[in-house]
């Protein structure tokens, strides 16, 4: 357990850090140090991206909560005229005349290139993964996905939904329930769902949508391909799914596992422009969980840090690293974003059970966090089966450092606190 109470003097955190990255690769454990805490500001501030001789966004311009609708999808924030800038281009594996030996073939997910250019001729798989209790981590594979969303559940606890797409593993998870919110994120991705089963409300509405014969949830035999986990845990938090089978097992159950055509990102590794230096992203869901991002300039990655402790009776806030089960590395993001996105609830009765629905639809705020630096930006959601797009609050894109992206998914009423180079943001919900 990590104990934050004050800034470190003379140890380079830089150094630590690439320390405990290097050791975890080779299998070793560190004994690890403090890391220093800096108290949040106890007065919270609305959202209200600054940018040097920019108004503020008027709140009233902003779109209204929307029923949920995937049409039409406004682009007013977008400057169409710009999304011509250049991005890595992914040739289609198998091409007539294309000698794919001859090229690097790049994950328009992350902007890397591939090893292995046949992994993105499919679908990506989009899969439920816990975050709570807090035994069932680390969790396994976070390390391997191209983009992962986390956001908030219910009854103060959060789950991550991986997109697995440039890489396998032979173990993802551990696998839990499906929400509402799963819906946007296999659209945009065009991806296969996978869920442990769901509350009834929300099992039947994705059963009832033409997301239907993409959904994997377990079954009575090897196909679909989940595993039990090693760990000694309680069956219900043990379950794994076994990417590199799924396409296999999908073409037995004839199901279209065809590479989709999605938007390319755009990436680059030129540092972007910002007088907002910041290397810690703390995100509280909830005294139960929280998290933060430590930035590392000599690996130019954000470190994940989770909650060591529950913030009540008198006990302070803690943290400790998280690694990944199936790599043995600590959880690390090149991107993380915090989007800000409605939550809502449709009936008193989904409100008493706190089943939200998390409209991310239309367009809303963000902060991009890149390289040590914060963009203020807006997120856009421009087609059903497009991942959303990332722009300045001018629309002009936003170049992501090549590599994985995180996005907190917090409240449109979320705020945030600043003290020095640390951000803390505190969800909220209407």
């Amino acid at each position: 357990m990590i104990l934050k109470n004050n800034r470190a003097t003379g140890i380079s955190i830089s150094l630590f850090l690439l320390v405990v990255y290097l050791l975890a690769a080779c299998g070793t454990s560190p004994n690890l140090l403090p890391v220093p805490f800096l108290p949040a500001i106890s007065t919270l501030t609305p959202f209200q991206p600054q940018v040097a001789g920019q108004q503020n966004i008027d709140a009233s311009t902003l779109s209204p909560l929307l029923e949920p609708t995937y049409t039409p999808y406004p682009t007013r924030y977008v400057n169409s005229e710009n999304l011509s800038a250049p991005v890595q281009a992914v040739p289609t594996v198998g091409s007539a005349g294309l000698d794919t030996s001859l090229l690097t073939i790049y994950d328009p997910l992350t902007g890397l290139p591939v090893s292995d250019p046949s992994r993105l001729e499919r679908r990506p798989i989009a899969i439920k993964v816990a975050n709570s209790p807090d035994y069932v981590r680390p969790q396994s594979s976070l390390t391997l996905a191209d983009v992962v969303y986390e956001y908030y559940i219910e009854w103060g606890d959060s789950r991550f939904i991986a997109i697995m797409y440039g890489n396998d593993s032979p173990m993802v998870g551990p696998v839990r329930s499906g929400r509402y919110f799963d819906e946007h994120v296999a659209r945009m991705y065009n991806a296969f769902l996978v869920f442990k089963y769901a509350d009834p409300r929300e099992y039947s509405y994705l059963k009832g949508s033409t997301l239907n014969e993409f959904l994997i949830v377990p079954g009575a035999s090897s196909c679909p391909p989940f595993v039990i986990g090693p760990e000694k845990r309680d069956t219900y938090n043990n379950f794994f799914f076994n990417t590199a089978k799924w396409a296999a097992c999908a073409a037995r159950r004839g199901v279209d596992n065809t590479r989709p055509a999605l938007r390319g990102g755009f990436f680059s590794e030129d540092p972007p422009a910002s007088d907002l230096a910041v290397t810690g992203i703390y995100t509280e869901f909830s005294r139960y969980n929280y998290n933060y991002w430590e930035y590392d300039p000599v690996t130019h990655k954000y470190f994940r840090y989770q909650e060591a402790n529950d913030m009540v009776n008198g006990k302070p806030e803690a943290y400790t690293p998280l690694s990944d089960l199936q790599t043995g590395l600590p959880v690390t993001a090149d991107n993380v974003v915090e989007i800000f996105v409605p939550y809502i609830f449709m009936n008193e009765n989904e409100a008493h059970d706190q089943v939200y629905h998390i409209e991310l639809v239309d367009s809303g705020n963000a902060y991009v966090f890149r390289d040590g630096v914060a963009l203020p930006a807006k997120w856009n959601r421009i087609a059903e089966n497009q991942p959303i797009l990332l722009t300045t609050l001018d629309g002009n894109p936003i170049f992501m450092h090549p590599g994985r992206t995180f996005y907190e998914v917090i409240g449109s009423t979320s705020t945030y606190t600043q003290h020095g180079t640390d951000w803390k943001f505190h969800f909220a919900t209407p």
